[in-house]
């Protein structure tokens, strides 16, 4: 990566004269199927972008899942940037965006009390978890059907599709804790998901540092008028940049090596593996290992006692919330202080996984994991609970940069630390 930066292009993508981001832009339009790309600076960026290209005129509205990051992550940027309404939606089977929950929640009338739904937008993957590729093809021929345009916010749509859980039915039951890894590494296979995913939406937004490892950059692929007036929009917002050939070119490395290299593959089996290093311990996980992130259920071992004082009374009820916050605040503090003593830098509950995480890493967090769920153990039986029937869901988000390449916040060699920030970053 470091030596395409040095040897690329530097000419003005602002008068679409680079030759390196106009490769990488026709690049991966090609491998999505769709028109056109366009070179962001990130995934709210490209997000933001797409979701402004569609929308013309309030009233108007965007159905997505509750979690998602354009509500939760991208500072109001909707709202701010489009005046449209969110319509954030929680899935009807725990886990993932289906069409009866959209037709459930789209808004279709001309009643002028409602913001009509103009765009259904889904992410993939979320919260590490998958959604089903035959879910996507019955959401985006609906909303076809209704002239509602599609986006995916796809910035982990590289794991999605290089793990088979991605084409998981969607009877599926998503409640139980088996696990939905399949590792699938055929570069011909991984475009052929690429480009079943990508057809079923007018647009999708695809990262280059997360998973992939390149320094920074994202792109939104689209059709060749959606793209020329996204451009529009994107120099309106300060987007415009002159050398970018410094972005695509580790973008393009980023791609072809990480990506349809197979190296992600590595990622989903360690994740799977350090998912089963923590319930081997008697640990919970919050949601099953479906592709690079573990989900640590923080709660695991400790006492219902140091954790549900909200039911004692009615009339106590406030007072118990606080303690239980006090005491998920107390179950994160432990974890961060195991970590320290065994040099593993957490932060949260949520491990992002890359393939790049040495042996001597992963056996650190094993004794970091070691040190918090015997601790958690002691606070159960000074409890009088031995049997540690906590049940907070420590849901704290960690850094999503898990990054191929050692250039980002994962565990690599040099550093042999884990490192997770507590907020989630496109």
């Amino acid at each position: 990566m470091l030596a395409s930066i040095a040897q690329t292009t530097l000419q003005d993508d602002v008068f679409g004269e680079d030759p390196t981001t106009n490769h990488l832009e026709s690049y991966i339009a090609h491998l999505t199927s769709h028109e056109g790309a366009l070179l962001v600076l990130s995934g709210t960026m490209g997000n933001q972008l797409a979701l402004r290209t569609h929308l013309t005129q309030p009233p108007h509205s965007v159905l997505t899942d509750h979690r998602s990051h354009i509500l939760e992550w991208e500072a109001g940027g909707v709202a701010s940037l489009s005046g449209a309404l969110v319509k954030g939606i929680e899935p009807s089977n725990g886990h993932h965006i289906t069409l009866s929950d959209v037709k459930r929640h789209a808004v279709l009338t001309d009643d002028v009390h409602a913001a009509p739904t103009r765009v259904i937008s889904l992410e993939n993957t979320l919260g590490g978890q998958n959604t089903p590729l035959e879910d996507c093809r019955a959401i985006s021929t609906w909303a076809k059907s209704k002239g509602i345009k599609t986006h995916l916010d796809g910035a982990r749509l590289w794991e999605a599709i290089s793990s088979n859980s991605a084409s998981k039915s969607a009877s599926t039951n998503y409640n139980n804790n088996e696990s939905l890894h399949t590792i699938n590494t055929s570069s011909s296979t991984l475009i052929e998901n690429l480009q079943a995913y990508s057809a079923c939406f007018d647009s999708l937004s695809l990262c280059f540092s997360k998973g992939l490892g390149a320094p920074l950059g994202s792109i939104l692929v689209g059709s060749t008028p959606f793209i020329r007036k996204a451009r529009h929009i994107r120099k309106s917002i300060g987007g415009g940049l002159r050398q970018t050939g410094v972005i695509a070119a580790p973008a393009l490395v980023a791609v072809r090596e990480t990506f349809l290299g197979g190296r992600l593959a590595a990622s989903h089996s360690l994740a799977e593996r350090i998912g089963d290093m923590w319930t081997s311990r008697g640990g919970r996980l919050s949601q099953p290992v479906e592709t690079n992130m573990v989900w640590l259920d923080l709660g695991s071992g400790f006492s219902s006692a140091d954790q549900d004082h909200g039911s004692r009374k009615e009339e106590e009820e406030e007072e118990g919330e606080e303690r239980e916050e006090d005491s998920k605040t107390s179950q994160l503090q432990k974890w961060i202080e195991a970590g320290l003593q065994n040099n593993i830098k957490v932060s949260g509950g949520r491990l992002v996984i890359h393939y790049q995480i040495c042996e001597e890493a992963v056996q650190r967090l094993g004794k970091v994991m070691d040190g918090y769920l015997d601790q958690s153990r002691q606070v159960s039986l000074q409890h009088g609970d031995a049997n540690g029937n906590g049940s907070a869901n420590a849901n704290v988000n960690g850094n999503g940069n898990g990054n191929g390449h050692g250039h980002g916040h994962g565990i690599n060699k040099e550093a042999e630390q884990i490192s997770l920030k507590a907020a989630e970053m496109e």
